[in-house]
């Protein structure tokens, strides 16, 4: 690596192939390349940043292609120049906006929900704690993104503010619940 190729511009090529038959093993390895947040630009050909994050799914992806009968050669890469790597850096960025996109998009249906129970005055445990576990899903919705986003995409910002919100809202509605049941 030479210094005008920061570290944060290597990545690791993953050349995949898995046979068609069964269909299983591709899916599950498109399924783990999809969870780990790796930036297909080809067929059969998917990039991550060369950081620690990634390393344990890659390392799932080589074992369920294996699974599979097939395989996964992985590279070190680096672009040919700064524009390569700021390429490359956009286009994962852009996929990390997506996800902040449909994150952003659940705090808000978090927050219609909390909105539609108060209105209805649903002030029940039941309630409450499906509420809980909606909010414990976009925690860990959010901790997977942001270990993913490692040239930290604009939205992720107003993302953190989004799930704060919900969690004001939850501690709001849980004590609706509390004031509901002891007024009993």
């Amino acid at each position: 690596m030479t210094e005008d190729h920061p570290v944060g511009l290597r990545w690791l090529v993953l050349v995949v192939r898995v046979p068609a038959e069964p269909s299983r093993h591709r899916v599950a390895v498109w399924r783990e390349l999809r969870r780990v947040g790796a930036l297909q630009i080809g067929q059969g050909v998917w990039m991550v940043p060369d950081v620690p994050v990634f390393a344990e799914g890659v390392t799932r992806v080589i074992e369920l292609a294996e699974r599979g009968e097939g395989e996964v050669l992985v590279l070190d890469a680096t672009g040919r120049s700064d524009a390569d790597g700021a390429r490359l850096e956009g286009l994962f960025t852009a996929e990390r906006a997506e996800e902040w996109t449909e994150f952003l998009a659940e705090c808000v249906g978090f927050d219609a929900e909390i909105d539609k129970e108060i209105a209805k005055g649903k002030f029940t445990m039941a309630e409450l704690e499906e509420e809980e576990q909606s909010l414990e899903r976009l925690r860990r919705w959010h901790r997977a993104i942001k270990s993913r986003d490692v040239f930290g995409a604009p939205a992720a910002v107003e993302a953190e503010q989004q799930l704060d919100h919900c969690a004001d809202r939850l501690a709001d509605y849980t004590e609706r619940v509390f004031r509901a049941l002891h007024q009993m």
